[in-house]
């Protein structure tokens, strides 16, 4: 698990265990801040003013960050924020709602793009050779992109799966009729005990597998609509 593995470079090597917690927590806050932001920013344009009264459309981290996902984020390398509350009354239809739960994936989904089409600029204007000439700035700049790029994937792809309370057990319940939603929903005390399940189980490697081959996949389309140079 990531937690044993930063403990051992604590022990091992004190500098790069600094380092390593650089490169983790200024994607994982970029990620997760942007991800409620989302949700709440979508709510508000909908109507429902609850997210602006509680301070969550904000970019400051500390306004999402859940003791509980937090800790798990330096355990197993991905977690959660405090959910952004909505009043569903001030918002109305259920398409709206469905898009509501829908923002926050699909916002790291942006993120990761965009980080993509950077990580592209500086690899088809710098090449390898800061890496050969020992270009620490350039080698860590390119180490924290990468890292942005995958978190956001795994992290917009971990909250689409359909288990309470992560986001895509809200896109589903609003996809179904009144009365189905409610028992789907009613197996909500039970998505926490799944959830740490798949986390400690190592589950979550085929969300980071399937996060960097899509990471592949979409710098070498980017690469073949601009300068097919890689």
């Amino acid at each position: 698990m990531l937690l044993y593995q930063l403990i051992q470079l604590l022990l091992n090597d004190p500098v790069q265990f600094l380092l390593a917690i650089v490169v983790l927590i200024f994607p994982l806050l970029i990620s997760i801040t942007v991800h409620e932001w989302a949700h709440g920013f979508v709510a508000y344009k909908f109507g429902d003013i609850t997210p602006q009264v509680q301070g969550r459309l904000s970019f400051n981290p500390f306004s999402h960050l859940d003791p509980v996902g937090t800790l798990m984020l330096f355990i197993v390398g991905i977690g959660w924020a405090k959910p952004v509350q909505i009043n569903p009354s001030n918002i109305g239809s259920k398409p709206k709602l469905l898009l509501v739960a829908f923002a926050g994936p699909f916002s790291n989904f942006v993120l990761a793009v965009l980080f993509i089409l950077i990580f592209y600029l500086m690899l088809i204007s710098f090449g390898t050779q800061p890496f050969t000439n020992g270009n620490g700035i350039f080698a860590l700049t390119m180490l924290l992109l990468g890292f942005i790029i995958r978190i956001n994937f795994a992290l917009g792809l971990f909250n689409l799966l359909p288990i309470p309370p992560l986001d895509g057990s809200n896109i589903v319940a609003n996809m179904l009729p009144d009365k189905l939603a409610n028992a789907y929903m009613s197996l909500s005390p039970f998505g926490f005990p799944v959830l740490l399940l798949l986390l400690i189980s190592g589950g979550l490697r085929y969300i980071f597998n399937f996060a960097m081959e899509l990471q592949k996949t979409i710098l070498v389309f980017i690469d073949s609509i601009l300068f097919n140079v890689l």
